[in-house]
């Protein structure tokens, strides 16, 4: 009999996962492919670190045909479901279309940046979704203070130094803690003019920096950014975005050329698009990541609301804490649906977070414990080692490094302003100059 063909969508935290849980339980008893746009996992936690210069990109980066033996890679995109057909279209990186069949699949495609209907905002700010929006933000930054410095101008020396971050949820405000400690080394070698130093605004419209967590982290992660002068405003937002700065709600203009969107994700619209009930634009499956009517179809991550056994009536939140648990038991429900072991439900009880707040500062509460300053320092990176699925001496000799030497002032200019906009469903993609170029011919895979 021919081997049962598993096609897992997405390589993020549940996607990778679920691939390297199947296959370490199938042992080659199945063909895995594993479709994602690039090659590697992204670790999104370190994602502020390589916007600040303390990580090199790759180091966030974790090869995927290095570490899942048995687990074959498909370079692309999805565009299509055909949950009768039981196909997916995809489009790859050059352009060209294929279609994967399948006999069990997994859908993990995570999420998107988060819009809101506010005027300029598609068009002047930037996301923190991938690694080419965290390459183009450590350029802009880099040259908005290199413009700062030789600017005759006061206030365009102002403006250009001034840097504006709305979300104070994990991301934002770890790359307001980030991006602080940066600017403040850069000007430390090449002064602006006197009496102008870097500014970092913080908004979110919620009451406090952290809402999502508990009142105690949210305190500390408050303290150690004002104590660093940045300027955390909470029931503020933003109501207009220009080329030359941002409008807020309580009317004051900030002179600013940095305005970074971090104020939430949404579920990837592929899964509104294939005809199953959605729960706020995530697929609705069963405790067991089932789609309902579709055993054969499993769903995990930011792209599916999976029931919390633990609070009645409500869906697990979008965190890459859950993704990562629910990518394992996907995995293993997939395995016992091909005869391997036995499918469970998914439970989990949360162990605690950690907030990175740069140098040696952090906010954690491991398994309900608050922490802060060095030790939640300690705790946070150790967090990090443990939970990268490779990479791990790499990073912590950048760390090292970071320690002991200054860091490299220097923009590459790799990554440019239009190639990563905000209004994109593949943050994880710099865009290309013009439409992809396309093959004449469509081709089918058998997966």
């Amino acid at each position: 009999m021919s081997r049962s063909r598993v096609l897992i969508v997405g390589a993020g935290f549940a996607g990778y996962r679920t691939a390297r849980t199947l296959s370490r339980l199938t042992r080659g008893k199945a063909d895995i492919t594993l479709l994602n746009p690039t090659d590697y996992f992204l670790y999104l936690p370190l994602l502020p670190q390589v916007a600040a210069g303390v990580l090199e990109p790759r180091r966030a980066t974790v090869s995927l045909t290095g570490t899942l033996p048995h687990v074959r890679l498909m370079l692309g995109e999805a565009h299509d479901i055909d949950l009768d057909r039981r196909s997916v279209r995809y489009r790859g990186p050059e352009g060209e279309r294929g279609e994967l069949s399948y006999d069990r699949l997994v859908l993990a495609v995570g999420s998107v940046n988060k819009l809101l209907p506010i005027p300029g905002v598609a068009e002047h700010a930037h996301g923190f979704r991938g690694l080419p929006e965290a390459l183009y933000l450590r350029d802009h930054i880099t040259r908005q203070m290199e413009l700062a410095e030789i600017a005759e101008d006061p206030a365009i020396c102002r403006a250009r130094s001034t840097f504006v971050v709305v979300g104070a949820g994990y991301t934002g405000t770890e790359v307001a803690a980030q991006g602080q400690l940066f600017t403040d080394d850069l000007v430390r070698k090449h002064p602006l003019r006197k009496g102008i130093r870097p500014r970092w605004m913080l908004l979110d419209i919620a009451p406090r920096v952290l809402p999502e967590l508990d009142q105690r982290l949210s305190d500390t992660a408050d303290r150690v950014l004002r104590q660093r002068g940045v300027d955390v405003r909470t029931r503020t937002s933003v109501k207009e975005a220009t080329r030359d700065g941002v409008l807020l709600d309580d009317g004051e203009f900030v002179d600013t050329r940095t305005l970074v969107w971090c104020v939430g994700v949404r579920p990837d619209p592929l899964v509104g698009d294939i005809g199953r009930p959605l729960e706020r634009g995530r697929l609705l499956v069963d405790p067991f990541l089932n789609v309902p009517g579709h055993p054969e179809v499993f769903a995990c991550g930011d792209a599916a609301a999976v029931p919390d056994l633990y609070n009645p009536g409500q869906y697990t939140t979008m965190t890459a804490q859950h993704a990562w648990r629910q990518g394992k038991v996907a995995g293993r429900n997939v395995a016992a649906s091909l005869g391997v072991g036995e499918r469970r439900a998914y439970r989990h009880r949360s162990v605690g977070f950690t907030v990175d707040l740069g140098g040696v500062k952090a906010a954690a509460n491991p398994f309900g414990i608050p922490l802060s300053g060095p030790l939640a320092g300690a705790v946070t990176r150790g967090y990090h080692l443990a939970a990268m699925p490779g990479n791990r001496v790499r990073v912590a000799a950048d760390w090292l490094l970071d320690a002991v030497l200054p860091r490299q002032a220097v923009q590459l200019g790799l990554v440019r302003s239009w190639s990563v906009p905000l209004d994109t469903a593949s943050p994880e993609l710099a865009r290309l100059p013009g439409p992809p170029k396309e093959e004449s011919h469509d081709h089918h895979e058998d997966t």
